[in-house]
């Protein structure tokens, strides 16, 4: 017998099967349909996996688009459920910083993984993966590409914070002939301090851990580090945390 978690993010939509012995990972892109992501994934998984849906006991959903999902046996928030995922794979950890499409969290939890306090900012692009999407695309670019095009010898501050006036600023920096490399250094320092001062606002604790699909963006990565003056521990699994929460409180509570 199997549990299955979900995460149905604004832009990607990740999924954990677990059972006994072996667990199963899988992650597409949201696209229009948030229903039809997350039934595309459940059939991803049971493929990945081998097994009859007869066979998976609970199916747990979270994220942007878990109420659009009505084959969920029950939702959960993403604050509790990334809360859960991270507390699995690194106990140790007190405070989690989650940055996705479409919002950005910061997360203290206790010695036994429960959630104390959060923070989150859902009412502005600035600070999320969205906003850095936008960036990429106004520069001709895949946001997947920024990572390894910044120098940050280079940075150009962006001093607009809302989405639509940085994309008109950054688009009149290019005119001016400024290196890409150093606008993008400037992009990823503008998330990074966006979110470290939600962090500084809440009060960040040892260990953090930084998750969402801008953790595997090293400039955000360094950004956070050096504002908030921490280490940050990136789990390998860095994009499924939420989903691994949801199937692990499925299996809980099956």
């Amino acid at each position: 017998m199997a549990e299955i978690g979900l995460d149905i993010g604004s832009t990607a939509a990740k999924g954990v099967l677990i059972n006994d012995r072996e667990q199963f990972r899988f992650m597409l892109p949201t696209g229009w349909s948030p229903r039809a992501a997350a039934e595309s994934l459940v059939h991803n998984l049971l493929d990945c996996s081998g097994l009859e849906r007869t066979r998976v006991r609970r199916l747990y959903a979270t994220g942007y688009g878990r109420a659009a999902f009505s084959g969920a046996d029950k939702t959960i928030t993403e604050i509790k459920c990334h809360a859960r995922g991270v507390f699995a794979l690194h106990p140790e950890v007190r405070t989690i910083i989650d940055i996705g499409g479409q919002d950005s969290k910061v997360i203290n939890i206790n010695e036994k993984g429960k959630v104390i306090d959060f923070a989150m900012n859902d009412k502005c692009a600035a600070g999320t993966g969205r906003f850095l999407q936008v960036m990429a695309t106004a520069m001709g670019m895949d946001v997947s590409e920024l990572s390894n095009a910044e120098d940050p010898a280079l940075t150009v501050a962006i001093n607009s914070m809302c989405t639509v006036f940085a994309e008109s600023e950054i688009i009149g920096l290019l005119a001016n002939g400024t290196p890409k490399s150093g606008i993008i250094a400037g992009l990823h320092q503008s998330v990074g301090k966006r979110v470290a001062a939600m962090g500084r606002r809440l009060g960040v604790r040892e260990t953090l851990a930084f998750t969402g699909g801008v953790a595997i963006n090293n400039g955000v990565q360094r950004t956070l580090s050096q504002e908030l003056g921490v280490n940050l521990l990136i789990p390998d699994i860095c994009q499924y945390t939420g989903a691994l929460g949801a199937a692990l409180y499925a299996a809980e509570e099956a």
